[in-house]
């Protein structure tokens, strides 16, 4: 007996992350052309990739929104795994042209010019980035979107991109040692990798069909001992997480002598109050005499496996 959820659409929240993104690559490219910074120009760059990642978080968002259909029957949450695969696969493709970048100017180091005027409008396009990172990040774990979670990431990885740039750039214009502009860069390009790398490791494990976390499994092995009770048992819990998605299947051992209306009745009542306790659940349950498992003890807990 499954049953789904609805979840509003979190498309609006990718469209702003695209003008953020759109805005802070304006500032930041401003802010290149008045100092000539390599630093601020990797900066810029980044912001780059943050605007293909919101365009590709706004496109999976919105098949990921989709109902389940008939060649979909459990939805389309897992389009999310491949916006935030996309995105840390772009982060690393940034950091290598930053590094790039950075290289050249390193042999051949250029002055730096306008430093005030442009660490200026780079600081201000790093509050616009800030703001918009903590929005996403806190509205991406509340609703488990790996797509706002991972672009929200992002989002504050630029921002301390960018501190350290300021940093850099500030500091070659107090010493006037030009090479620390492009160390700064080669920083940054390294800070962004670990991002990547971490984004993408986590895209893979979504679509290997990972389990819910220990407190969601606790939350639903609290709802079925209470219902334990009326004399039926459980056993073969299984859970996996899909995008926004959580999916939640169980076996419930019912007396040989109960109708199918009474078992079908606590299967409805042990589902709704799973649902309850995990909005985001659907739940699928699976009716059997107590007498089938007689042959093994059922269980609350079984081991539980990821489906790959």
């Amino acid at each position: 007996m499954p049953f789904a959820t609805d979840h509003p659409s979190l498309t609006r929240f990718a469209w702003l992350s695209i003008s953020a993104a759109v805005v802070t690559m304006g500032l930041k490219l401003v802010a290149y052309r008045l100092t000539g910074s390599v630093g601020l120009l990797s900066d810029a760059i980044e912001s780059l990739v943050n605007l293909v990642g919101g365009i590709m978080a706004l496109a999976m968002l919105t098949v990921a929104a989709r109902p389940a259909d008939e060649d979909h029957p459990y939805g389309h949450s897992k389009a999310e795994y491949f916006s935030s695969g996309v995105e840390g696969s772009l982060i690393l493709l940034a950091a290598v042209s930053i590094g790039y970048a950075a290289v050249g100017r390193l042999l051949a180091p250029k002055s730096l010019e306008q430093v005030g005027l442009g660490l200026a409008v780079s600081v201000l396009a790093s509050l616009v980035n800030l703001v918009v990172a903590l929005l996403l990040l806190r509205v991406g774990r509340r609703r488990n979107s790996i797509t706002l979670e991972a672009n929200a990431q992002h989002l504050l990885t630029d921002v301390w991109t960018s501190v350290g740039v300021v940093g850099g750039v500030a500091a070659v214009a107090l010493t006037g040692w030009q090479r620390l502009d492009p160390i700064v860069a080669l920083g940054v390009a390294a800070n962004i990798i670990w991002t990547g790398v971490g984004i993408v490791r986590r895209s893979t494990a979504g679509l290997m069909d990972s389990a819910l976390s220990a407190e969601d499994r606790a939350a639903v092995e609290r709802v079925l001992q209470t219902h334990q009770k009326s004399g039926a048992q459980f056993h073969k819990l299984q859970t996996r997480q899909a995008g926004a998605s959580k999916f939640v299947s169980v076996h419930v051992l019912v007396p040989g002598g109960w109708t199918v209306d009474r078992g079908h009745a606590l299967a409805g009542h042990m589902a709704s109050d799973v649902r309850q306790a995990l909005p985001e659940a659907s739940v699928t349950t699976h009716l059997e005499p107590l007498a089938a498992a007689s042959s093994a003890a059922p269980q609350l807990a079984q081991p539980e496996r990821s489906d790959g």
